[in-house]
């Protein structure tokens, strides 16, 4: 459904308006190119401290590294240790919910003692150019060689993630050189050793490796597919069930009005709301705020959950939205206060900045003024 917008962004000081048409249905337009590894094992990707990718696999010594000469940045601190491990892949929807939820309470405790205070948490993916199965974990750099820290993390793994659970460690060489040692993590206290090699620097595919899994985790191209991930909630979560019901009582295929549908978005403390307001009154608009009060109440429950579910609560909310904006379109224009992550997709033309830092009086006016010049206002 499409319905002539207009959309007023106020980002750093400036006020962005912007008329397009409203694409209401999420798109997201991604290149299919290629990830290119050099190998067909598993890669891995971690975000250092410094917020720079670090990529890297694995070799036996005799083998050469992906990338002659190069050695992997380092990310063990000296003279401790690093700890690895993977949540293994969710094959389905109701077992990616459960993976979301082990990977947020994994989190929690890795942020608790004795691991907050004597490590450093990172991120880390791990991925393959020939398999579509993308893992997420944590890599865990202990400041020193703590026997309590990796006994620790054993067993917290053996409590968590399913058997047999696996860690990697990871330690350098008098030579510089980093080595890995994978551990099978027994029922009890006993762990095994499967394999120990070499860690060296891997090419950097084209795009990240996360770029195509957005969709059904971060992003959802239809109704369907968001309403699938809280179905799988019901069980774990009883607001996802009044939220469906919800959902369930939204008109299919709403009639649009021929009022203009104007969007404020912007960072708090920008003036956002003044201008909502003044907007409103001025042209005698229905406001419109997202979510939507039939939802609101179970937003704070939604933004403590993993971001798959929190991404879903939100997409749902937008086809509320949606629904409720077609509506009030045939009796006033509509501002609408915050959809910004689908109004930053919508179709043609560029915006049109208005600086803010004026007064309120002289923002408004040329506000007002963009508004009924493109939306045909008298």
């Amino acid at each position: 459904m499409l319905l002539p917008a207009l959309q007023v962004s106020i980002r750093h000081g400036f006020l962005v308006v912007k008329y397009a048409s409203l694409l209401l249905r999420s798109r997201l337009a991604m290149a299919a190119l290629p990830i290119r590894t050099g190998s067909s094992e598993r890669c891995f990707v971690v975000e250092s401290a410094s917020s720079e990718l670090v990529y890297f696999t694995l070799r036996s010594n005799s083998e050469r590294p992906l990338i002659d000469g190069a050695r992997p940045q380092c990310f063990v601190p000296r003279p401790g240790r690093c700890y690895s491990f993977c949540i293994p892949a969710a094959p389905s929807p109701r077992d990616r919910i459960r993976a979301a939820r082990l990977h947020r309470t994994l989190q929690q405790r890795l942020s608790q003692e004795p691991f907050g205070a004597r490590s450093r948490v990172l991120a880390l993916l791990s991925y393959s150019a020939q398999e579509p199965v993308l893992e997420s974990g944590f890599l865990v750099q202990s400041k020193q060689r703590s026997p309590e820290t990796e006994r620790s993390l054993e067993e917290l793994l053996r409590l968590l993630l399913p058997a047999p659970a696996l860690l990697s460690v990871y330690e350098e060489a008098e030579d510089g050189e980093v080595w890995r040692a994978l551990w099978g993590l027994k029922a009890a206290e006993g762990k095994e050793l499967l394999e120990r090699r070499r860690v060296v620097a891997a090419e950097g595919p084209q795009l990240h490796p996360a770029a195509f899994h957005l969709f059904g985790t971060a992003l959802f191209s239809s109704l369907g597919a968001a309403r699938e991930v809280l179905e799988e909630c019901t069980s774990l979560i009883p607001e996802a069930k009044a939220v469906l019901d919800v959902v369930d009582k939204c008109p299919k295929h709403p009639k649009k009005g021929d009022f203009p549908v104007i969007v404020v978005e912007g960072l708090d403390a920008t003036g956002k709301t003044t201008v909502t307001q003044a907007l409103k009154d001025s042209l005698n608009a229905t406001l419109v705020r997202t979510p939507p009060p039939c939802v609101s109440q179970w937003r704070k429950i939604f933004d403590d959950e993993p971001t798959l579910i929190r991404r879903a609560f939100y997409a749902l909310s937008n086809y509320l939205v949606a629904s409720e904006i077609a509506k009030e379109s045939m009796k006033s224009p509509v501002i609408v206060d915050r959809v910004e992550e689908c109004y930053r997709r919508m179709e043609n033309p560029a915006c049109q900045p208005v600086d803010a830092s004026p007064s309120r009086e002289e923002v408004l006016k040329t506000a007002l003024h963009l508004i009924k010049k493109h939306c045909h206002l008298v």
